[in-house]
């Protein structure tokens, strides 16, 4: 289902976000503020998991809100929303001081693709999520899904949400969640995987 434009088409509180984006691309402190205010809980709660040390989960939070405000421009309710784009740089940051720590090797890289398209994801949280994986390939297998399959998918693997929480966070039912779960991760295997890609 492809959402028409406009606040109107948006779910209850993303209107908020995208009218908070609109002011902070005009340098509105205010505004900023707000939007750290409606985020700061769930960010920081995936950089814990992610790095499971809340003194150096700071970071990543920071450095992703400090995109937001450099960067509001560049954000496109088309593609997500405000809260999945959070998530996302937030993982991506987190995953930077992983592999900071400890190299992965591209097998290794692999290996953890497989297991995101070949598992059961019949209601996991993201503690078992693609972490280490920064391929370039997959990075855009993702957002090349429609925006409400690409959605889910990060909000499972990136935000380590349950399919539970996906429902209540975007006021949709569980059976639409894993519907476009389902059909995200088949789109994901026959990109990705079918080609022999990470063969």
């Amino acid at each position: 289902m492809t959402r028409e434009s406009g606040a109107s088409s948006l779910r209850p509180g993303e209107d908020v976000d995208v009218a908070l984006m609109a002011r902070i691309v005009e340098g509105d402190e205010e505004a900023f503020g707000a939007m750290y205010d409606r985020h700061a809980t769930v960010t920081f709660s995936l950089a814990v998991r992610r790095l499971h040390d809340p003194g150096a989960a700071e970071d990543p939070v920071q450095e992703s809100f400090l995109s937001v405000w450099r960067g509001a421009a560049n954000f496109s309710p088309d593609k997500s929303t405000v809260q999945t784009w959070l998530l996302t740089m937030v993982h991506h940051r987190g995953v930077d001081r992983i592999r900071a720590q400890s190299a992965v090797t591209r097998r290794a890289a692999a290996m953890e693709i497989e297991a995101l398209v070949g598992q059961d994801w019949s209601d996991r949280t993201g503690d078992v999520a693609i972490v280490n994986v920064q391929s370039e390939r997959v990075t855009a297998a993702v957002d090349a899904l429609p925006k409400e399959q690409g959605e889910v998918l990060r909000l499972a693997y990136f935000g380590g949400f349950t399919h539970q929480e996906i429902a209540e966070m975007l006021v949709i039912p569980l059976g639409t969640v894993k519907g476009r779960m389902r059909l995200a991760l088949q789109r994901l295997r026959q990109t990705v995987v079918g080609d022999g890609a990470i063969a």
